[in-house]
């Protein structure tokens, strides 16, 4: 098994062929072609999704090297759970969470931020119903109460920021240097409503046809989270 095709024959056995495990591995034809037929290699995130639905080495997928299948002991991280039982992280989807505040009210201002820890998702969930594109995502926190009573100050929201063409649904927007976390209805003509749970805050319009760069849509919220 000297090339990584040969590897990826030998990982698929009988069903080898190339559009099923360019379907598997969630590439087009055209870009797995580069794989298949040119001997290039693929980016950290397949190799990720090989090892993950085979349960192979990525050092043995990248180089021929060693072991094909890793034993069952060394396959699963030195991490244990609160009552000491062992946990694969690999299971799991570390999200950078920001100490940035999307205002359920009027706003914060927005400066370059680094993630301050990593919250961690089941990666089964996560790339079942969020998305498979996971550089997307980001946690952040709610601020005010505008949204009382459906997202709460210090909630923590989970932003899909690969979803930025509006739908019906709580979305983080920005207008000039603020983030907001609101409820928007798309309406006919390329009108969005931007609607706050609490009445005390008037609903407003965004035209999706004449948007400027004062307002951007940052991402829609998947999840939120709560102290009680």
């Amino acid at each position: 098994m000297d090339t990584f095709k040969d590897r990826l024959i030998y990982l698929w056995k009988g069903e080898a062929r190339q559009a099923k495990i360019a379907a598997d591995i969630d590439m087009t034809i055209a870009g797995f072609s580069r794989i298949w037929n040119d001997g290039g290699l693929p980016k950290s995130e397949t190799l990720k999704k090989i090892k993950q639905l085979k349960g192979c080495s990525i050092d043995w997928l990248l180089t021929g090297e060693g072991e094909p299948f890793p034993s069952a002991s060394s396959s699963v991280h030195s991490v244990c759970d609160t009552l000491g039982n062992p946990v694969d992280i690999d299971d799991f989807v570390f999200v950078p969470r920001y100490d940035i505040q999307a205002a359920a009210g009027h706003g914060r201002l927005v400066a370059d931020e680094k993630p301050v820890f990593a919250m961690a998702f089941r990666r089964y969930w996560i790339e079942n119903y969020v998305t498979r594109d996971t550089k997307n995502l980001s946690v952040i926190s709610v601020k005010g109460d505008s949204m009382e009573g459906v997202l709460n100050d210090g909630d923590s929201i989970l932003v899909n920021h690969g979803e930025t063409t509006p739908r019906d649904g709580l979305y983080v927007l920005r207008i000039n240097e603020n983030l907001l976390v609101k409820r928007l209805q798309l309406m006919p003509g390329g009108i969005v409503n931007v609607i706050s749970a609490n009445e005390a805050y008037p609903t407003f319009e965004i035209d999706l046809r004449n948007l400027t760069d004062d307002v951007a849509v940052i991402g829609r919220v998947e999840w939120f989270g709560r102290n009680i």
